[in-house]
């Protein structure tokens, strides 16, 4: 490969780091698997968005939808849901779950960042447990995705591996992730590095994922960290 723009560059970067599409769907091709969040139930953090108001129905943008539970979740709230993920075998399984829930979601099969939605804007992105599978060259197109299709006044949340966590959460510094060619497993955040990297958009909250006594309506880990951000 020749490098001639940004987008080759990133394809580049890309090809060293990047969990392939092969990964992701035989991930979720088998549902019986012990994975936490293979299950039906929303984020925690998402429902008390929802139920405080923080966020009201609106149009919505989740990157790395997984099985649907959370865009299953939102549209059961008079949410308008576009989901996406790389892995056919989630979209398979969320579309599935979508028609036994009676909800209507428009799912797209896409990588985040060859995402074909000219001048649409939402007024809420959601992403839960995407972004910490970013390798950190991807973090500007990530920010640039956000910018584009995020709302003035709209909000963004993510959820993500924190440091040295129970699930991951590598802490070492962005060049060694290169040098060793391996994300190992999910880069880990603390609240410092989530402010200093979204540092463009307004912080409503950052806190640890709640993973006790929860509602039977909640789903939640240990060692996740998780944000609300607005665009100015």
């Amino acid at each position: 490969m020749i490098v001639k723009s940004e987008h080759d560059l990133m394809q580049l970067l890309d090809s060293l780091l990047r969990e392939p599409k092969e990964f992701w769907d035989s991930f979720y091709k088998e549902k019986s698997n012990d994975i936490p969040f293979f299950c039906d139930t929303p984020d925690e953090h998402l429902v008390k968005y929802v139920e405080r108001e923080n966020i009201r129905p609106c149009h919505v943008l989740e990157l790395g939808c997984g099985n649907g539970r959370n865009a299953i979740y939102l549209a059961k709230q008079g949410f308008s849901v576009t989901a996406v993920d790389l892995s056919k075998e989630a979209i398979a399984w969320a579309t599935d779950q979508a028609a036994n829930d009676n909800v209507q979601i428009h799912f797209v099969c896409e990588n985040i960042f060859d995402l074909d939605l000219p001048c649409q804007k939402f007024n809420f992105i959601y992403d839960s447990g995407c972004f910490h599978h970013l390798a950190p060259h991807r973090r500007i197109s990530y920010i640039q995705l956000i910018q584009k299709h995020l709302a003035n006044k709209g909000q963004f949340s993510i959820s993500a591996f924190k440091e040295n966590g129970k699930y991951g959460g590598s802490s070492l510094s962005d060049q060694q992730y290169y040098i060793d060619r391996s994300l190992h497993g999910g880069l880990g955040y603390n609240k410092e590095k989530l402010q200093a990297i979204f540092h463009e958009f307004m912080e409503i909250e950052i806190r640890d994922m709640q993973y006790e006594h929860l509602h039977e309506n909640e789903f939640g880990l240990e060692d996740f960290i998780v944000g609300l951000f607005k665009k100015a």
